[in-house]
């Protein structure tokens, strides 16, 4: 029988098998929603766990790498470190992650999840302990997104023991990165203090210019515990982390001869871009047992987050015209290369402030067969957008500033939304052999959208999400599982009265195997959606080309099949760990929409047909220990209909690991070992690469 975790966006209480696990369980600074790998394979439900084991083995540092391997999963690249994801989940696509449920420790994580839910802030990938994927009706306990899929990030729980750890790495474009954590529990007590230091001098080289295209991150955390030694089994915990990042990122790509002639090239024109921003999150959470068998967990969440993006805007035209090859394209070359002089070039200050906050009750009851577990969840988030512009003239290939321009109609705008969530879930043990899980969430959400001071926009929701899954053991080693639940997409702040959100009905159905170390499962997945929807911004404009507000697309069906085979195989002194996934995805327009202009068989965006992964271990008694991790990425539509798509990309990583003594590591890490580049991304503003083979060698001690 799984172990499961409840909570929604803030909170966490774990469904226990007995009140000794709920006890283990009320340490509140490990929040769960699936537990350990092998709960993962007993789900009423498909989902993932990434431990603190691959985590380390493979000194992960960009979340796009790590969930490339788990099935079900779509990744679109950016910027080649993973700072600003694109992840989709199944029906859910990948547009800045805006459509999955994103989680820290049980707390909604993107900056604005109802009203601006695009993930310009990620949780560093660096600190995390583990990382879980759950998809199908099980994830109706979490929200708002319950389309595709849930991602929680576990962040580092506070240790049993006083003591720390540290590891330093460094490598190609002058990276490095510091990982440091100190803590323990003595008593009543926990605590923990934890910083990552990251540094990078990019892989990009930028015409005219000193600047590199790097970043620098700075992550703290600090947390305490107190838990009770006499009388009701109690626990608070406050966690409060803070963190801020400057990158000289932009949007401005290349045109196709220009990547052709060099992928890690950059314009002179985008050699001001920079993005700066900074978070602060705080969770103080309480955990009390009223009686033998009910639990309650009380969590109070508020996450603030400011960034200014300053970039060139609108330098995708001089890109598509650098493409063209028509007679006024050699000007747009020239502009691009810094050889034509031109005016009334316009830098915009992307600034926006978010916050997010919440209070969320968990009541947790264990009735014989069945786990009930009941909630509610206020919650209250903003967008705030002020973006004055720069005029500059490139004028000898150098940028001149001429003037601001302050910031009118949407460059000042502010986007909230209200939501009140209700669930009710039963994981009810109906047979030894027959598990049924029966979810109920109820969305209750108001947003509105004020321009330069006028109310322009609102819309209310409201939505009843039910949903069934179930698992039955054919034999001891054979499971069948299946589900179907009704999926749901806030439409964000800036939605229309009249306009309705995204929904859809989802199914699965598959089978599972398992034996000693083989594990083989098969799940297929169907997702029908009323009315599939894009939120439109900047990084990812809409299929008609908008850059803000939603745009609907119509009627869409998104199917596909998982598989994963892990096994372990054993040679004397060696240990062969090998795990494979694949993925194959339909993704398409089933009605003709005259409204949007889509045809029945349009292909969608951001949605690959084919995924494969495959990581491959030779592990040794001795402590050396070395992986091999290939990905296979199937090319990507930039819009819905369209012809233009990115590159198909096959990339392999290589980690190697030496245990000089119990607690000192050294490692060696090769990324993209064939230093394979392609086109990730067309959007916005031209072609972009994925990273290039890049080098790391660093140390691991435990103290």
């Amino acid at each position: 029988m799984y172990r499961k975790a409840l909570f929604t966006a803030g909170v966490a209480l774990t469904l226990a098998a007995s009140p000794s696990l709920a006890a283990d369980q009320a340490r509140l600074d490990e929040v769960l929603i699936i537990g350990t790998v092998e709960d993962a394979r007993t789900l009423p439900g498909s989902g993932a766990v990434i431990g603190k084991e691959q985590l380390g083995n493979e000194v992960i540092t960009d979340i796009h790498q790590v969930l490339k391997t788990v099935p079900g999963i779509y990744i679109r690249e950016e910027e080649g470190s993973g700072l600003r994801p694109n992840i989709g989940i199944r029906g859910a696509t990948a547009e800045r992650s805006q459509k999955i449920t994103l989680l820290e420790d049980g707390v909604p994580i993107a900056p604005a999840p109802y009203a601006s839910p695009a993930a310009y802030y990620f949780p560093t990938t660096l600190r995390m302990s583990g990382i879980e994927v759950i998809k199908g009706a099980p994830l109706l306990q979490h929200g708002p997104q319950t389309t595709g899929g849930v991602l929680n990030m576990i962040s580092t729980p506070i240790p049993e023991e006083i003591g720390g750890s540290l590891t330093v790495g460094a490598g190609s474009h002058e990276s490095s990165d510091i990982h440091a954590a100190y803590g323990g529990t003595s008593g009543q007590w926990g605590f923990l203090l934890e910083t990552v230091e990251r540094n990078s001098g990019g892989f990009k080289d930028i015409d005219r210019s000193n600047r590199d295209s790097g970043f620098h991150i700075s992550d703290y955390v600090g947390k305490l515990r107190w838990s009770s030694d006499n009388g009701p089994r109690q626990s608070a915990l406050l966690k409060v982390q803070h963190s801020t990042e400057v990158s000289n990122a932009s949007y401005l790509g290349l045109s196709a001869a220009d990547f052709a002639a060099d992928p890690n090239r950059r314009y002179g024109l985008s050699g001001i871009d920079q993005m700066n921003n900074r978070h602060t999150g705080v969770n103080l959470s309480y955990s009390r047992e009223l009686a033998d068998n009910l639990d309650v967990t009380a969590t109070l969440y508020r996450n603030d987050f400011s960034r200014n993006w300053f970039k060139l805007g609108g330098g995708g035209a001089l890109v598509k015209a650098a493409d063209a090859g028509d007679a006024g394209d050699a000007g747009a070359q020239g502009i691009l290369d810094g050889t034509v002089d031109t005016t009334g070039l316009k830098y915009k200050h992307n600034s926006r402030d978010y916050y997010a906050q919440g209070l969320q009750l968990d009541f947790d009851l264990a009735l014989g067969a069945h786990q009930l577990a009941l909630g509610t969840r206020v919650h209250r988030d903003e967008m705030d957008r002020f973006q004055p512009t720069d005029i500059y003239d490139q004028v000898n290939g150098s940028l001149v500033f001429q003037q601001t321009k302050a910031p009118a109609g949407s460059d000042d705008r502010l986007e909230e939304s209200e939501a009140l969530s209700f669930w009710l879930l039963d994981d009810w043990q109906v047979t030894d052999k027959l598990n049924l899980n029966l979810a109920l969430r109820l969305e209750d959400v108001d947003s509105k959208q004020t321009t330069t001071g006028v109310k322009t926009s609102s819309n209310s929701t409201q939505e009843l999400l039910p949903g069934a899954s179930f698992t039955y053991d054919l034999t001891p080693r054979v499971q069948v599982l299946g589900g179907v639940h009704r999926g749901f997409s806030p439409l964000g702040g800036g939605a229309k009265p009249h306009e309705d959100p995204e929904t859809s009905v989802n199914y699965e159905l598959g089978a599972r195997y398992s034996q000693d170390d083989l594990f083989l499962e098969a799940i297929g997945f169907y997702s029908d959606f009323s009315n599939k929807t894009e939120n439109c911004s900047v990084g990812s404009p809409c299929s008609n080309g908008a850059t803000a507000g939603t745009f609907v697309t119509g009627e869409a069906v998104i199917s596909g099949l998982e598989l994963q085979a892990n096994e372990r195989f054993r040679a004397g002194s060696f240990s062969i760990p090998v795990n494979l996934a694949y993925t194959f995805t339909q993704a398409e327009i089933s009605k003709d929409n005259a409204a949007s202009g889509f045809e029945k068989g349009d292909e969608l965006k951001d949605v690959p047909e084919h995924i494969f992964s495959a990581r491959v271990g030779l592990e040794h008694a001795g402590g050396w220990d070395n992986y091999a991790v290939a990905k296979y990425l199937d090319e990507l539509h930039t819009k819905v209909g369209s012809e233009q798509t990115t590159d198909s990309l096959f990339v392999v990583d290589y980690i190697s690991q030496y245990r000089l003594k119990e607690d000192t590591r050294v490692f060696l890490k090769v990324e993209n070992v064939f230093d394979t580049q392609k086109v990730v991304a067309h959007v916005p503003d031209g072609a972009r690469p994925n990273k290039p083979q890049s080098i790391m060698v660093g140390m691991t001690l435990d103290f």
